[in-house]
Parts: C-alpha cells; sequence; structure tokens
C-alpha cells in the first residue's frame, strides 16, 4: 500500500484503508500488480479510507494494548504457577478462593522454601475465615513430593509474574496522566451501567472522543465489529456473524455487557437481556446488549450528556407509578370497547 501511494506523492501516515476493500484477484497477483491494482483504485477514488484517531488518542491506545497484553500476561503466569503445584499432587487450588491471597501465598512460599511439611506450621499461616478449613488445607497438601527443579521453575514463574504485576501498576500511574484531559468524558461514559474507569479509558482510547468521523451509531458499531453481517443470495439469507473487527474493543464491550447485566443497582440493561436471551441465546444477546452500550456511547459523546435512556422510565418506575399506569391503560381500553359498541358502560361498572 505504502509502495503504490508513493507514486502519487509524499507517504503519509493518514493514506490508509482497509486490506480486504483493495483486494487483488485471486491468481493474478504479486507485489507490482498489486501497487498497480491499488494505485488505479486510488485515482478513482475508490479506497474507503480507514478511521485513525489523532495523535494523544493513538499514543493512549498504544498504552492501553499494551496494558491488556501485560494483563494476560499475568493471567499466564497465574496459570502456569498454579498447574505446577497441581502436577506435584499439591490440590490447594480446590480449597481457597484465590490461590495468590495472603493465606495461599505465605503456603505456597513456605513449600518451596522448605525441605519438610509441618501440618501446625502450615495451619498458623491460616488467616480469618480460612483457619475454620484448616484440616481441608493440611489434606489438600499431605502426599505432594516436589524436586528441586520444580522448585527453582516456581520461583521463576512467581519472580516474573511480581514483575508484570509491577509494571502494569507503574504502567497504570502512566494513563492516569495521559487521560487527564479526558476526564470529564470518562465521567460521562462511567454513569452506563456496568463501565468502570479502567473501561472507559480502553472505550476512549479506542474511538476517541469525536464522533465526527463516524456517519451514525450504525456505522460506529459496524466499526467495531458488532453488527450482524448482510449475506443474501438469490432470496436465501447466509451466515450473519458478526465480524472480525474490533479486536480491542469489542472484548472490552463484551467485559462492559456481562458486568451491565449482573448489576442489581441498574437493571436497565439486565432486564433488556433477559428479554433476548429467550429467544436468541445468551451469546446473541450479550453482543446485542454490547451494541446498545457502543451506541448509548456515540449520541453521550455527540450530546454531552449522561446515560439517561428514552425508556428508562419503564424500568425503573416505582411500584405505585406501574399500578396507576395499568389503572389508566383499562380506562383507556375500556373506552374504546364502549365506543366500538363491543361491551356497555354498565357492564363495566357491575365489574
Amino acid at each position: 500500500m505504502g509502495s503504490c501511494l508513493q507514486s502519487f506523492g509524499k507517504y503519509h501516515p493518514y493514506h490508509c484503508c482497509q486490506p480486504k476493500w483493495v483486494k487483488a484477484v485471486k491468481g493474478n497477483k504479486d507485489d507490482k500488480k498489486d501497487s498497480k491494482w491499488i494505485g488505479d483504485l486510488f485515482r478513482l477514488g475508490l479506497v474507503p479510507g480507514s478511521y485513525i484517531p489523532g495523535k494523544s488518542i493513538r499514543i493512549l491506545r498504544e498504552y492501553t494494548r499494551y496494558r491488556s497484553k501485560l494483563v494476560s500476561c499475568r493471567s499466564s503466569e497465574k496459570n502456569r504457577f498454579q498447574n505446577a503445584f497441581t502436577v506435584c499432587n499439591v490440590a490447594l487450588d480446590a480449597v481457597v478462593s484465590d490461590m495468590f491471597g495472603k493465606s495461599a501465598t505465605s503456603i505456597t512460599d513456605y513449600l518451596i522454601s522448605s525441605d519438610t511439611f509441618d501440618p501446625e506450621y502450615c495451619t498458623s499461616l491460616l488467616q480469618k475465615s480460612l483457619k475454620k478449613k484448616a484440616d481441608t488445607v493440611v489434606e489438600s497438601i499431605e502426599g505432594y513430593h516436589m524436586t528441586q527443579a520444580q522448585k527453582e521453575r516456581m520461583i521463576m514463574v512467581r519472580s516474573h509474574l511480581d514483575y508484570v504485576t509491577k509494571s502494569i501498576a507503574e504502567l497504570d500511574e502512566k494513563l492516569d496522566r495521559l487521560v487527564e484531559p479526558y476526564e470529564g468524558a470518562i465521567k460521562l461514559l462511567c454513569t452506563i451501567p456496568g463501565i468502570n474507569r479502567a473501561s472507559a479509558i480502553t472505550i476512549i482510547s479506542e474511538i476517541g472522543t469525536d464522533m465526527s468521523q463516524f456517519t451514525n451509531s450504525k456505522r460506529l458499531c459496524c466499526w467495531a465489529g458488532l453488527t450482524p453481517s448482510n449475506n443474501e443470495s438469490a432470496g436465501k439469507k447466509k451466515s450473519v456473524r458478526i465480524t472480525r473487527a474490533g479486536v480491542y474493543l469489542k472484548p472490552a464491550l463484551v467485559q462492559v455487557a456481562h458486568a451491565a447485566v449482573k448489576s442489581d443497582k441498574s437493571p436497565y440493561y439486565k432486564i433488556k437481556y433477559e428479554r433476548i436471551y429467550k429467544r436468541r441465546g445468551k451469546k446473541r444477546a450479550i453482543i446485542a446488549i454490547a451494541r446498545m452500550i457502543l451506541t448509548a456511547i456515540y449520541h453521550m459523546f455527540v450530546t454531552g450528556e449522561v446515560f439517561n435512556p428514552s425508556d428508562l422510565y419503564k424500568i425503573d418506575m416505582p411500584q405505585e407509578m406501574v399500578g396507576k399506569q395499568k389503572e389508566k391503560a383499562v380506562k383507556q381500553a375500556a373506552k374504546l370497547l364502549i365506543s366500538l359498541g363491543l361491551i356497555k358502560a354498565a357492564d363495566i361498572s357491575v365489574a
């Protein structure tokens, strides 16, 4: 792409497009033909440009994406550390809720550093409610066998895990300084159920705050990969699976959607999710909720208003108002039936 655009002038980083829109015909392509084909499309104005945010957003995006990679690396190291104890016949993870809590960490450090196992000393390391499970904890450890080579590997994994955790903490401090100009947008997004500060920063780093880049909310959802495909030929509809776009944005929105449908304080999305998954299934329902949230984000950035959907009163309506609404609906229905001559007013009074 860059070689062909250089023929039209100095290469500029904003001259970027989606590769699938400039794909050459199979069986008749090489580097030179690709350049010529893309050059012809560009000359005719048939190359739609990709969305590239401003420099500040791009820098913020680099940090947030790097953070997601570090978080994934930390999860992998935790699983690797836990699996190392499982191989040595230590089933501590089946007893404790958090393998990296204070009590579990004290026990794992003791097993790695000691050549013998003292049940009484192990019991003394337990804290708070885990003391009630002292016998179960000892049973999960007794009979283990751990070689020196395995202990050294565990120490290496633990040291790398500590290093990654420290790197994430340093990265969070850097992110707090980078997002200072966007504190207003972050507070605005946090009014949506399921969105916290971390997810708000991720969303802003991916789409920015200027929605003029997108024509409408539908284009934004399509760009994020939350829109069903339109695949129909000869009157026959084929797969309508969502696209692979939004590699970083889509998982963040799905995570937000899961948190939103579990919220009891704001049951707006929870009720909508329950209505959808009965007909379409849970996975499609979560994608639908994620798209609703992204649509709300678009309109909030455009208008600057906090989260306040037009149909919110139907879900968060007090019970007294619900009764009044039902009485009003019954009266209107009765008037309609009387005007059509289907029932008489006397019948209503008797009822």
